[in-house]
């Protein structure tokens, strides 16, 4: 078995990926669009931090940190009016751009403004930017990007493990023979679509001496269609299935607390006319559905009782390398706070750590 000589052949060399209090600056979800309706506020814990978010009556979308100015009340209890939110506790009033509108006991405002959030949605889902402008589109799945899509929001999930840890089973070559009993050898190809977006795709025929292979070989020209585009480390893309018809699914992932990871599964399809392209688009994302569970199926129970330590990487793990290197090239952001993290200063605060627990130890 050939290794790889890497410098990233362990996690433990990492500053971003599988870190238990960092992710990178980018789209996250943050609930379905449909548990959101107009006039209505939720509160909202995400990556650490608390949220306020609300539908106005005229639809839109506004996020705001969570706690009042005055107090510290939860907005996430306060009442939607108009375009703009109501506190609960003393009925201070903010617009749509976090700004003091009213405060009642004073009868006039007051010059505070709360920290708004950029919110979009796609996919019938909400999505956060985490940074103050955001620096790319929506996630999307690369075949479906200049079409309208229809989308269905199918499962809800938590794995004990990072998001990113999750995210790179869907490009372990290696595991599609042992733990899906696929007998073909998956080589991947990568492809850098922007600075948070990377693309692997298989670039292999084989499996000529597969029964099951040599059955399907006709429905695809060239190599067999699998193709993976992972966002920010923890949204990923998979479009797979025959020439003639490609299945595209979307697994969303965020981090939790402890490291862990709460993900959304999102089926997609091109939008077709009409009440029939209507039907056959129903069909499509049924089939979709059946796809995701037969390769989910096989991995969940790794996914619960894994502590990944990817000590000796081999010539076969070398897109999950590729995938790594991507992640620590992105810009990160600490849990909790979402500011962005200084390096150097990272690293003379966790010197002073050591220095303070030396301390301690020696005074014991």
């Amino acid at each position: 078995m050939k290794t790889v000589d890497n410098k990233i052949n362990s996690y433990r060399y990492t500053q971003i990926f599988n870190h238990p209090r960092r992710f990178i600056e980018g789209w996250y979800w943050v609930i379905p669009s449909k548990k959101l309706r107009k006039g209505k506020v939720k509160a909202v814990s995400l990556l650490g931090r608390e949220l306020a978010i609300y539908r106005n009556i005229d639809g839109k979308i506004v996020c705001f940190d969570a706690y009042c100015p005055h107090m510290g009340a939860h907005l996430g209890e306060g009442k939607v009016e108009g375009g703009g939110l109501r506190c609960l506790f003393h009925n201070w009033k903010f617009d749509s751009q976090g700004n003091c509108v009213d405060v009642p006991c004073l009868g006039t405002t007051f010059p505070l403004k709360l920290k708004t959030w950029t919110v979009d949605e796609k996919y019938g889902m909400i999505w956060i930017w985490t940074g103050e402008t955001p620096l790319q589109p929506l996630p999307f799945v690369p075949e479906l990007e200049n079409f309208e899509c229809d989308s269905v929001i199918t499962s809800e999930f938590i794995k004990n493990c990072h998001p990113n840890v999750v995210m790179i089973n869907a490009i372990d070559a290696h595991h599609f023979n042992t733990v899906h009993n696929l007998p073909l050898e998956i080589v991947f190809r990568k492809q850098q679509l922007n600075e948070n977006a990377i693309l692997f795709n298989n670039i292999t025929r084989g499996g000529q001496d597969s029964f099951l292979m040599r059955l399907i070989r006709p429905f695809y020209k060239k190599a067999v269609t699998y193709n993976m585009c992972y966002w920010y480390g923890s949204i990923g893309t998979v479009t797979l299935g025959p020439d003639f018809l490609h299945f595209h699914i979307m697994f969303a992932l965020r981090l939790l607390e402890g490291g862990k990871a709460e993900g959304q599964t999102i089926l997609i399809t091109k939008k077709r006319k009409g009440v029939f392209g209507w039907l056959f688009n129903r069909i499509v994302l049924w089939l979709t559905k059946l796809v995701g569970n037969y390769f989910a199926k096989g991995d969940t129970q790794i996914f619960q009782s894994i502590n990944f330590d990817f000590k000796t990487p081999t010539k076969a793990d070398n897109s999950i390398l590729q995938f790594i290197q991507n992640v620590e090239r992105q810009k990160a952001l600490r849990w909790g706070s979402w500011e962005p993290i200084d390096e150097e200063e990272e690293k003379k605060r966790q010197k002073k750590v050591e220095m303070v627990e030396s301390k301690g130890e020696a005074n014991d």
